[in-house]
Formats: C-alpha cells, sequence, structure tokens
C-alpha cells in the first residue's frame, strides 16, 4: 500500500504557544517529528500548516510543507485539504494523521500503525499501550480502548475498536488500553469521515475517532509497548528535550 504520512501543525495552543518551533535539540519540535515520520521510511511526509513561519522552518531542513486554512475544526479536516492539494491524483491509498507534538515517537510505531489495514475490512488503523499506572486508568485525559482482542501472532495484539472514552472501562477485571492519537486512514475512508457531521457520542466525549464509530465504520489499534510523549506544557518540553539530547527515544 502507498502511504503518505501528513503532519498538522498550527501555532495556537493554550498551554504552550508557539510550540511546533519550540528548540529540542537544535531543532523546532516540527521538524523533529517530521524527522522521525522520515525515519519509519512508510512514504512521502508532508506537514500541513496554517503558518507561514511553520511552513518555512520545514522546508529549510528539508521538509515538505502545504499552507492550509486557518478555520478548521480538527487536524482530520486539515490533512484531508493537504491530501487533496499535494496528491490530487489519488497516489496514496492510506493516509497517516501524525500529531505534530510527538517529537519522540519511535519510527517502528509509525509503521505499526499500516499492519491493521493489511485486513480489508478495517477502514482506519490506530494504536494502544497497555496501561498499568493505577492514575493513569481513572485520569480523564487519558483515552481508553474498549475493543475486542484480535490475537495477531504470539507476540503481537490487536484490538477490534468498540468505543473510546475518558472514564475508567471496561469494567471488571482485565487489561486496559491507553489509546494513542495517530491513525492510518483508507483513503476512501478519510474522505467518508471528513463528510460526516460530528456525532452525539464525539461532542459528549469530545472524542473525535468516535464519529467513526458512529458511522458504522471499522477502527483497529495494534497494541504497542509505549506512549509516545506527547508535549503539551512546559514540563513536557523540557522532558521532550532531555530525551532527544541524550539520544533516546522513551
Amino acid at each position: 500500500m502507498t502511504a503518505i504520512i501528513l503532519i498538522p501543525a498550527r501555532m495556537a495552543s493554550t498551554r504552550l504557544p508557539g510550540k511546533p518551533l519550540a528548540d529540542i535539540a537544535g531543532k523546532p519540535m516540527i521538524v523533529q517529528v517530521a524527522a522521525r515520520a522520515r525515519e519509519s521510511g512508510v512514504g512521502r511526509v508532508v506537514v500541513a500548516t496554517d503558518t507561514q513561519e511553520i511552513a518555512a522552518a520545514v522546508r529549510a531542513e528539508g521538509v515538505e510543507a502545504v499552507i492550509t486554512r486557518a478555520d478548521h475544526q480538527s487536524g482530520s479536516d486539515r490533512i484531508f485539504e493537504a491530501l487533496e492539494a499535494v496528491d490530487p491524483q489519488g497516489g496514496a491509498e492510506v493516509v497517516i494523521n501524525l500529531q505534530g507534538d510527538l517529537p519522540t515517537i519511535p519510527p517502528e510505531d509509525i509503521r505499526a500503525v499500516m499492519r491493521p489495514l493489511e485486513d480489508r475490512e478495517v477502514d482506519i488503523a490506530t494504536l494502544g499501550v497497555e496501561i498499568f499506572d493505577e492514575e493513569e486508568k481513572t485520569n480523564p485525559n487519558v483515552v481508553k480502548i474498549v475493543g475486542t482482542p484480535i490475537a495477531t501472532s504470539a507476540n503481537s495484539l490487536r484490538l477490534r475498536a468498540l468505543y473510546f472514552t475518558r472514564t475508567t472501562a471496561p469494567w471488571g477485571e482485565g487489561p486496559l488500553h491507553h489509546h494513542v492519537g495517530i491513525y492510518a486512514y483508507r483513503r476512501r475512508a478519510l474522505e467518508r469521515f471528513v463528510a460526516l457531521p460530528p456525532g452525539t457520542l464525539e461532542t459528549r466525549e469530545r472524542l473525535e475517532q468516535l464519529r467513526a464509530l458512529e458511522a458504522g465504520m471499522r477502527i483497529d489499534a495494534e497494541i504497542v509497548r509505549s506512549v509516545p510523549l506527547g508535549v503539551d506544557t512546559p514540563a513536557d518540553l523540557d522532558r521532550a528535550r532531555r530525551i532527544l539530547s541524550a539520544g533516546t527515544r522513551s
């Protein structure tokens, strides 16, 4: 499958203004994310942004950038506009939406998000990680996947997503799984998704992926070993700097 990685990035952030251009180990954060995407070897990498300054920063490092509208309500809408601009002929069969604030994501995890799409019944693929920290199990900022396990091999696990929630779920004995916000869409699935109106559960939980489930689309989650650091606060930024300056990714 031919894939393209699109990285949405905008300057607006209430907790960390201007974070895409924050310096991490000598490069802007958005450039570090693009570097991880390139290292994955999955396919073409393009940053989708509404800011000329971000576009200039990534182009200076030899990364493609495309300017999108500033009024998009979600990253999915932004990447769809970018996709139509940079690949109007439909060459990319799979579109990966990689958040622009994951500078330490392992390239192998970007590759892993493609695996569920080997099943032709899957519309959208994503990632999950088993939760071991008791505090995270009840933290509403840690989104949980409720899903049916699909064993793909002795060393691999996949969930067919039934629901995503901010509450502690499912109830009872057994593992809980943290959702990692990276998506691989079949192109036709992304086209359908962005045309759908926001769903009732999506609005209630404030989780965009529920729109797809409410519409009957299938989402499978590949289970990986670690949650990539999302940079949302100054403390997160300091941690990312330590990680990349030390040459590690976890």
